[in-house]
């Protein structure tokens, strides 16, 4: 999660909201990093999660990223959560919850929703602080 806090402080430097995704292989090896990126790449889909499982995908040749841990600052929302799903990702771990989008228990959570083929293990809360404050700080200075 320290990595992913790292990841989501540099998107602020192009306006995006500071969310970091980092995932790991099932042996911790780092697959993929990336932050939000919609101002960036001027792409309502430049989630941190889609673009850290795009790279993570490219890097192993392998749409199927089966035992890969996907680490996010905070919450999935619908589109990422079910982009998890269809990736295979095993685990997500992700520090602060999202009452108005979130995906994985908050609003939603398709992530466990017992109707899907794919489920992962979900973790909730790791340094939920951290990435709170990060994202109010964001978003204090946009007030």
């Amino acid at each position: 999660m320290r990595r992913a806090l790292d990841v989501a402080a540099t998107a602020p430097r192009t306006g995006d909201v500071p969310i970091g995704a980092v995932i790991v292989d099932a042996e911790g090896q780092e697959l993929a990093a990336a932050c939000n990126a919609r101002e960036a790449l001027a792409d309502p889909t430049a989630h941190a999660e889609i673009l850290a499982l795009r790279t993570a995908a490219a890097v192993t040749g392998e749409w199927r990223l089966e035992g890969a841990t996907l680490v996010v600052t905070v919450e999935p929302c619908t589109m990422c959560a079910g982009a998890i799903g269809l990736a295979r990702i095993a685990r997500v771990v992700f520090g602060a919850w999202e009452p108005k989008t979130g995906a994985a228990g908050s609003l939603w959570d398709v992530l466990r929703d017992r109707r899907l083929t794919h489920r992962p293990e979900v973790v909730a809360g790791v340094l939920a602080d951290e990435a709170a404050a990060l994202m109010e700080g964001f978003f204090a200075g946009h007030r």
